[in-house]
């Protein structure tokens, strides 16, 4: 985001209470399954999905409101709502992002201490078994090795799309 300021951050919405290190409208928006509940019957979300035993989903009038200004949208979402905003905005481009190994997940997410032994487990369980064979129908495939080579890749991919769409 810093090395492409015409890019816009979607901030995913949260039915979960925030981390210790976590802002509210930074990280995440964090709110109640209630309000959460209202805004799935209202159709606000442009994809949501249930994991982890919370849900999280994609504001649709923020994306659009950035779309319409000429911005770019980035969102960070699972597979699920991949698949949910490829359907719906079929020009979308879809890059997944994906951890060296396993061990190696293993060790971010152990850093990052939010997770116990199960939750762990079930993380893992999840990239590996669910997500990680699903990178075949992506768009493209970025490698998390290393952050500034894998942000130079994303940016790159960018660049080519909207060259592409520029003609």
């Amino acid at each position: 985001m810093r090395r492409d300021p015409s890019l816009y951050w979607s901030v995913s919405a949260k039915t979960r209470a925030p981390r210790p290190d976590e802002v509210d409208g930074r990280d995440y928006r964090f709110m109640s399954e209630e309000e959460f509940d209202r805004l799935v019957d209202d159709d606000a979300f442009l994809e949501w999905a249930s994991m982890f035993g919370h849900r999280s989903g994609t504001l649709r009038e923020p994306v659009e409101r950035a779309q319409a200004e000429g911005h770019d949208v980035l969102l960070e979402i699972d597979v699920q709502g991949a698949e949910i905003v490829k359907e719906r905005v079929p020009d979308a481009v879809l890059v997944f992002i994906t951890p060296p190994s396993r061990e190696e997940l293993e060790h971010r997410l152990r850093a990052r201490g939010t997770e116990d032994p199960e939750e762990l487990r079930e993380r893992l369980e999840v990239a590996f078994e669910k997500e990680l064979p699903q990178q075949a129908w992506f768009d493209h495939v970025v490698e998390n090795d290393d952050l500034e080579r894998a942000a130079d890749q994303v940016l790159a991919i960018i660049e080519s799309h909207r060259t592409k769409d520029e003609r």
